[in-house]
């Protein structure tokens, strides 16, 4: 089981900064490898809820945490010009000390887009946007200089210095399990593919499906690193799993979030089985949104009882 990050998902709806600060400050006390932040101009859904920008979020955890790793699951394409975002990302990994993991993706909320006057367009227009993204991103890593030429970007000899300081690049985290348009995406330019809580109950294929997209290309599919999401709710003895797992099926009963697929709710011991099975299959990455929005008391159960039961 060497190698399995745990991470936590602290979507910031409806939390000031102190509360996601406390949460990430926890995690790094405890051990617990990663936080997450989703991109979006509100909650989704919840429109009237308080909701901190992501990127300057990350920023703020990243300067008050030593050792903790912070990304987006994930970053919203449509947000930013790519030469910005490169710029942005390499400046974050210096001032992080080089622990920003990248989290990509085409866009997921028309209404945000409607409302604040962006562009949203057809998931094939917002895939292809992304693609060029992901081709400067990787100019700008790889190179230090942007030059390309897209239906979408144009970009003449912009340097981007200094670059990142972890090498070759910060990971580029691409999510999401559309077969057409994502994970041709996903086998060209990512380093860690994500799969959402939606996905949950068609693991298996999916994996087959990437695979065989990384062979198409001569790409060595084991260079690709696997990361899911998933809900836990962990209870600390049978007695207090109805409680645990009634909490789970009112915030995350949608299927949406796959909380039965995921297979992550019961006693420590029953969730550090199930966190194998899915090492089993492949996944080294573990992001969890946990029942309770990462209390103190589930964090804690996290470190002492699951990860270190692994």
């Amino acid at each position: 089981m060497d190698g399995l990050d745990i991470g936590v998902y602290v979507p910031q709806m409806g939390f000031t900064f102190s509360d996601v600060l406390h949460r990430a400050m926890r995690c790094e006390e405890l051990g617990i490898g990663s936080v997450w932040l989703y991109d979006h101009l509100y909650g989704p859904g919840a429109a009237a809820l308080p909701s901190l920008e992501g990127w300057t979020l990350a920023t703020a955890l990243l300067s008050r945490t030593e050792r903790l790793r912070v990304g987006h699951l994930v970053l919203c394409n449509q947000f930013r010009h790519p030469v910005l975002l490169a710029k942005m990302a390499t400046t974050l990994d210096q001032v992080s000390a080089g622990r920003l993991e990248l989290g990509l993706g085409s866009g997921s909320i028309e209404d945000e887009h409607l409302r604040a006057g962006m562009p949203w367009g057809s998931f094939a227009e917002r895939s292809r946007r992304l693609a060029e993204t992901l081709e400067i991103l990787d100019q700008a890593f790889a190179s230090g200089v942007i030059d390309f030429a897209g239906e979408h970007y144009t970009v003449r000899q912009v340097p981007i210095a200094p670059g990142p300081v972890q090498s070759p690049r910060p990971p580029i985290v691409v999510g999401g399990v559309g077969e057409k348009f994502t994970l041709p995406l996903v086998a060209r330019y990512a380093d860690v593919w994500n799969v959402p809580t939606y996905a949950l109950g068609e693991l298996e294929r999916k994996l087959d499906v990437v695979r065989s997209l990384c062979a198409e290309i001569g790409r060595d599919p084991a260079t690709l690193r696997l990361s899911v999401e998933a809900v836990a709710a962990v209870a600390a003895d049978d007695a207090a799993l109805p409680e645990v797992r009634a909490l789970a099926e009112k915030r995350f009963g949608a299927p949406g979030f796959g909380l039965r697929e995921g297979g992550l709710v019961g006693t420590a011991a029953q969730v550090a089985d199930r966190l194998r099975q899915l090492r089993e299959l492949g996944f080294d990455q573990v992001v969890l949104f946990t029942h309770d929005r990462a209390s103190d008391r589930t964090l804690e159960l996290l470190a002492d009882r699951v990860i270190a039961a692994l």
